[in-house]
């Protein structure tokens, strides 16, 4: 009933990342990836896997002058890697995160001017998107466990931009392990959300680690998705919370509906 992927960077994490893929392809989920900088992309695109996310941007935020103009080079520079792997989905968040996910520049206080601003770039980056018919999805995350500082980390915040902005080529990857910390109240966030989603991702509160290890109640939401009509992609990016391919047998477990 839906796609299903798998976070590369966060399962199998004793294989180079290229065995990683392939284990994850032959175990029949979708690849999704991080920092595309940081991998040979001829290699990944050789493995056949189906990639169906990627970090849409290396550098930028969403609200200044130089990090707009950052965020919309380096923006276009992952579509063509996006083009190499047939990705369709590239991944922004509120400003850009260093290599332990917080931000470079943290804001303790989002103001009016900076939603305007924010609202400005994201209109450019789903101009952009249209032009090579591909789609940004703007992530949601918590600033209380992983992410503090980061603007419009709330998924009502990045459901606001997204709805304001109005294109079929700026979509939510509406993630419910941040949504759970951040908000809660998960079955109606996705029956909101619902028109807006790119992507859904998933891992359980508390720990990141696969549905079934926490407190989410994942084949509710499967359910509600399933009422709700939505038939796309579900990515795990989570860690397991022991053998990575029991982890991903319990991922699929939870999002099986019948």
């Amino acid at each position: 009933m839906f796609n299903l992927a798998v976070c590369a960077e966060m399962i199998f994490r004793d294989l180079p990342v290229v065995e990683r893929i392939r284990r994850i392809s032959e175990l029949g989920f979708d690849v999704e990836i991080w920092d595309w900088t940081r991998h040979d992309i001829g290699a990944l695109a050789r493995t056949g896997a189906r990639f169906s996310s990627m970090t849409g941007y290396v550098e930028g935020d969403l609200i200044t002058a130089r990090g707009a103009d950052a965020l919309l080079r380096t923006a276009a520079q992952s579509i063509e890697t996006a083009k190499r792997l047939a990705c369709p989905r590239l991944n922004l968040h509120g400003t850009g995160l260093d290599a332990k996910g917080l931000p470079v520049t943290p804001v303790p206080v989002v103001s009016g001017e900076m939603w305007l601003a924010a609202h400005a770039t994201l209109a450019r980056i789903a101009a952009l998107g249209a032009q090579h018919d591909v789609v940004f999805c703007l992530e949601n995350l918590n600033t209380e466990v992983d992410h503090p500082g980061v603007p419009f980390a709330r998924a009502a915040d990045t459901l606001a931009l997204v709805k304001a902005v109005g294109s079929p080529h700026l979509r939510l990857n509406l993630d419910l392990y941040h949504a759970q910390i951040g908000e809660g109240n998960l079955i109606e966030l996705v029956r909101r959300a619902a028109p807006y989603i790119g992507e859904i991702q998933v891992a359980d509160v508390p720990g990141r680690k696969e549905p079934g290890t926490g407190e989410i109640n994942y084949p509710a939401i499967a359910r509600a998705l399933a009422a709700l009509g939505y038939r796309g992609t579900i990515g795990l990016e989570g860690w397991a919370s022991g053998d990575d391919e029991l982890a991903l047998r319990r991922f699929r477990e939870a999002f099986t509906v019948s």
